[in-house]
Parts: C-alpha cells; sequence; structure tokens
C-alpha cells in the first residue's frame, strides 16, 4: 500500500482520536501528523491494518510523552516559580543608565589586556581560559586581574572627582 493511499484512509479516524485523546484540535493534528513522520523516516512496512495499529501506537505516545513534558513542567513551576522582576522607576533606570555609562567610559581607559581580562571573568571565563585567550602564563592571571581591577577603580575615582 502506498503512503497517501494509506494517509487517506488513515489520517482522518487517527485525527479523530486524538482529539478526543486530547481535547485539544492543535494537539491532535501535531500528534497524528507526527505518527506519520515517524512512518516514513523509520521506512515502517506492513499491511494496512499493521501499519494502521502502529500509526495508533506511536500517536498514543506521542500524546502520552507531550501530557508528561507538560505535567513535569507545571510540577518543576510549582516547586521553582519563576516572579517577574520588580518594574525599575525611571529614576533608578536613569541611575542605572548612568552608573554603566561611566563604568564604560572607566573601562575605555584602560588597554585592552585588561579590559578583556576584566570583561571576560565577568563572563565567567576561568583563570586558564583567561590565560590561554589573553596570552599570558596562568599563573599571572590573577595578579593581572587585581591590578585591571586596580586601574579600573582608579579610572572610576577619577571621573567621579571630575
Amino acid at each position: 500500500m502506498n503512503f497517501d493511499e494509506l494517509f487517506q484512509q488513515v489520517y482522518p479516524g487517527l485525527h479523530r482520536y486524538c482529539a478526543r485523546m486530547t481535547s485539544d484540535a492543535d494537539v491532535a493534528e501535531d500528534a497524528a501528523q507526527e505518527a506519520f513522520v515517524r512512518l516514513l523516516d523509520r521506512r515502517v512496512q506492513g499491511d494496512r491494518a499493521g501499519l494502521r495499529s502502529w500509526l495508533y501506537k506511536v500517536a498514543t505516545h506521542v500524546i502520552r510523552d507531550r501530557v508528561r513534558v507538560r505535567d513535569n513542567r507545571s510540577r518543576l513551576l510549582e516547586e521553582n516559580p519563576v516572579l517577574p522582576a520588580a518594574l525599575e522607576g525611571p529614576g533608578e533606570a536613569l541611575d542605572r543608565r548612568e552608573r554603566v555609562g561611566r563604568i564604560r567610559e572607566a573601562l575605555a581607559t584602560l588597554d585592552d589586556r585588561d579590559r578583556t581580562l576584566l570583561l571576560l571573568r565577568e563572563e565567567g571565563f576561568s583563570y586558564r581560559e583567561l590565560a590561554e585567550t589573553v596570552g599570558v602564563k596562568a599563573s599571572s592571571v590573577g595578579t593581572l586581574l587585581a591590578r585591571a581591577r586596580e586601574r579600573l577603580a582608579g579610572a572610576l575615582d577619577q571621573e567621579a572627582s571630575t
């Protein structure tokens, strides 16, 4: 039996079955289509009755997997609720933009190596990764970072006093 014939004969009933299982037409359509995609991908062979049975079984598993994922997601969100961050007021937003601007200006006064070390460390790079990126010995990264921080603090102090 060719695929087009099988699809024409089985899809309407499979879609109805999935819709009854899920009470959601979109999810039902996705599950029925996923079953047919897997049939093609896995090159399943057999007679019409065997393929029909296989498609219903796969669609059932697809629906169960979706339910399991949805339930796990819900459980995780209940255990670890994601709360929206408090909105910044206009004054706070202005203060933050000014701080960021001062830090950017201070960073611009540093040499490339100091700036690179500070920014990459802020991104979570290890000392070994920093050493490889900047081309220095790993044993000297701590000292170089400390000096870069001192220079940044000095640049920020100098800017604050002007």
